[in-house]
């Protein structure tokens, strides 16, 4: 099945809590658009997301990181898609770095966000 991909800068204006920590609920809603995505390149419309039926934070983001999410359909039935979503840092912002504007690209990304769930595309809506 074919993957989606999206890149993201996280921005101060995703900032939520203390310390510039980027709420989770971020990386769900990078996960929703790269759902849509998939919807509409396999079915011609943008479909509903039914629910999440797993969701893993496995690393903090903070502002400046650089998210790379992709996404893949790995089950479909009749009107469901089962998806399957990862996200992973692979630019982060230096704390250290001499200047407030250093960054360090990753070797070895790191997995911020694992999920998988079903989206739902009605019959009459299916143009593929």
């Amino acid at each position: 099945m074919e993957e989606v991909m999206i890149r993201v800068r996280m921005s101060s204006h995703e900032s939520h809590y203390a310390g510039d920590l980027i709420d989770g609920a971020k990386m769900l809603e990078i996960f929703g658009d790269i759902a849509t995505e998939l919807l509409i390149r396999h079915d011609g419309d943008e479909g509903l997301f039914a629910a999440y039926d797993n969701v893993e934070f496995t690393a903090p983001v903070y502002v400046g990181d650089y998210i790379e999410a992709t996404g893949k359909i790995v089950k479909v039935g009749n009107t469901s898609r089962r998806m399957e979503f990862v996200a992973k840092k692979v630019i982060t912002a230096a704390i250290d770095g001499p200047f407030k504007s250093s960054a360090d690209v990753l070797e070895e990304p790191i997995v911020v966000c694992r999920a998988s769930g079903t989206c739902v595309v009605p019959k009459e809506r299916q143009r593929r």
